[in-house]
């Protein structure tokens, strides 16, 4: 009989103390959180699938372009002299070893006009976007100067130069190269590389070598060349400007690129973006970049300095998703507060199951949010996934509520609530500002409808 009539003194005060209320729903978000947590996770696996996929795709398309060149190579002797021990003599013998090294130049002038022509892919409900370049790129060489080393000049091989073309992307390429040095033609082909010292948290570029060119040291001026490299890539190109003076001019259909590198397009009259694609014109110049002319020795990785396009998909769902899901604890807390207020106020009494169904209602919008967003657009699936969990809670809280004007309220305020989610998801520069202004308004409500709660219960 005294257990049953302590039992009845506890029921009685959950139902009535304002503070067991506080803590029932409080424990509640907390239980809730764990869900979000899955969900979250779920979001990244997504993700992570959708970009195994892209990688299938591009790779055999062909992989992101960056490229550079052309680049002369000039081989050349350098003596080495070492110390021996006779044994039978017990003397000390020198010995001049020759070593074969080679010397890098680049372009005086480096044109390159592009014309990228980019189209969406698909498999299944994933998309990346893939392109096919046609590069035309021409510009000369002045005869190579080897002062800086003291070379001897008999000891420069002239005979063996080259002319090589570094890419990333072999694969793409869709026509044979060949490279024009003044009236003459030479192809470009790949030769082996070894691979196992390649650092891969870079690009790894390959190179398109010519046979020995016999360059004339003799003559002075310059050698013109002109070359054409027709490659499929895929979601970005970039250049690398190698030329004292690099001019890059690109024109595509793609409409959302996004430029990238150390330099930014030139503010020309007839470049643009818009719905038809873009436009866009480089002017690099040798002052502008942190590197040389000419490398003796071996050929640096000059990725760094690569500039270009980036041609974007204009909205990533899982992105934008789990940007959404970030937010899902506030929308349960406000939720719940809600319904916490309408309860005090109004003395109905809310059972936690009840409110366990209300919260797991609010964590389904994100399930939704996912999966219709696969299959739509973003603010489609916003839209769909909202107005579902707002009204499935509008018509239980009327079971709850037994009226129509606190469910009325409490539609507005998940309409409101959502709202605000979403033109913070849209916003990138003010995102802060409007939360910040968003929440403080919220506070300010509460407040004011709190005020006359008797907190002593």
């Amino acid at each position: 009989m005294e257990n049953t009539t302590q039992n009845n003194r506890f029921g009685n005060w959950l139902r009535t103390s304002i503070t067991a209320r506080m803590l029932m729903v409080g424990f509640l978000i907390l239980i809730l959180l764990i869900p979000l947590i899955f969900i979250k996770e779920l979001i990244r696996e997504r993700a992570q699938r959708q970009n195994e996929v892209i990688s299938e795709i591009n790779e055999k398309w062909g992989n992101e372009l960056l490229f550079s060149g052309p680049i002369l190579r000039i081989p050349y002797r350098t003596y080495r002299e070492t110390v021996k021990l006779d044994q039978k003599t017990g003397r000390s013998i020198k010995e001049r070893q020759v070593e074969i090294k080679a010397a890098y130049f680049f372009p005086d002038e480096l044109n390159i006009d592009g014309s990228i022509d980019a189209q969406p892919k698909n498999r299944s409900i994933y998309e990346t976007i893939v392109y096919t370049a046609k590069l035309k790129c021409k510009g000369s060489f002045t005869t190579p100067n080897f002062q800086e080393l003291d070379i001897d000049p008999e000891d420069i091989i002239w005979s063996k130069a080259t002319v090589l073309i570094k890419t990333s992307n072999l694969k793409g390429i869709r026509d044979e190269v060949r490279i024009q040095l003044n009236e003459a033609q030479f192809p470009l082909i790949p030769k082996y590389q070894n691979t196992d010292n390649y650092n891969f948290s870079r690009i790894v570029q390959h190179n398109l070598t010519s046979r020995s060119i016999a360059w004339d040291k003799t003559n002075g001026e310059s050698v013109s060349f002109a070359f054409d490299f027709n490659v499929n890539g895929s979601e970005r190109i970039r250049f690398v400007p190698l030329g004292k003076e690099t001019k890059v001019h690109m024109v595509s259909n793609w409409p959302s690129p996004s430029f990238m590198g150390n330099f930014l397009p030139n503010d020309n009259a007839d470049d643009r973006v818009d719905q038809d694609g873009f436009k866009a014109s480089w002017t690099v110049l040798q002052t502008n970049r942190q590197f040389e002319q000419q490398f003796f020795g071996s050929l640096p990785d000059l990725s760094e300095f690569a500039f270009g396009a980036d041609l974007i998909v204009p909205v990533d769902q899982y992105q934008k998703s789990e940007r959404t899901a970030k937010y899902g604890f506030l929308v349960i807390a406000l939720t719940f507060l809600v319904f916490f207020l309408i309860q005090t106020l109004s003395k109905i009494n809310i059972h936690p199951f009840q409110y366990l169904m209300i919260g797991i209602a609010l964590v389904m919008f994100y399930t939704l949010l996912i999966s219709i967003s696969e299959h739509s657009s973003y603010l489609k699936a916003y839209l769909v996934a909202g107005g579902a969990v707002v009204l499935l809670i509008t018509l239980y809280s009327r079971s709850i509520l037994k009226n129509f004007k606190f469910p009325l309220f409490i539609a507005l305020s998940l309409i409101a609530l959502y709202s605000f989610i979403f033109v913070i998801i849209q916003l990138e520069n003010y995102a802060l500002l409007v939360g910040s202004l968003g929440l403080f308004f919220i506070l300010a409500m509460v407040m004011f409808v709190s005020r006359k709660i008797d907190w002593q219960q």
